[in-house]
């Protein structure tokens, strides 16, 4: 039976929506709230500073990608079942961690770098939150891309 990487798309196109949508926390710390009547700005702040909007924005969506252009990788490479469904929830569970970690990173003082304080400021709860599971999912998505190369090179039936 050969494996759908539908669920594996799926949830990488939803990393990639998410994280344009943060193209809106880009947008509002950069202007410093949000023009609805042309000329006029409707003045607020939110958490973070227009570097950590970006890199959430940009991060996430590269996750997505990476998401989507792993399946289709796999796909074309006729990854066998067992590894396409470690492929899966490995690469998934990258993305997320990914993108919890600079959500955590915008609220955070010490932008979710270090378990404890830092030269960026303090820790919290939310810092540990996100970068927990993205140092786990650092070792993990290596490993699901070295999987990948070594499934590209190996020599085709």
């Amino acid at each position: 039976m050969k494996y759908s990487y539908r669920p594996m798309i799926g949830h990488g196109l939803l990393i990639l929506f998410m994280s344009m949508c943060l193209g809106i926390g880009l947008l509002v710390s950069l202007v410093g709230g949000m023009e609805l009547i042309p000329g006029q700005i409707i003045e607020f702040t939110i958490p973070g500073d227009a570097g950590a909007w970006a890199r959430a924005h940009v991060g996430g969506m590269l996750n997505g990608m990476l998401i989507v252009l792993a399946a289709l990788t796999a796909s074309y490479l006729e990854a066998d079942t067992a590894f396409s469904k470690k492929l899966c929830w490995m690469l998934v569970g990258t993305g997320y961690a990914n993108f919890l970690f600079y959500i955590a990173a915008l609220l955070a003082d010490n932008r979710a770098l270090t378990f404890g304080d830092n030269h960026f400021g303090e820790s919290n709860f939310i810092a540990i939150l996100g970068l927990l599971p993205a140092l786990v999912f650092v070792v993990v998505s290596l490993i699901a891309v070295w999987g990948l190369m070594r499934l590209a090179f190996k020599p085709s039936a």
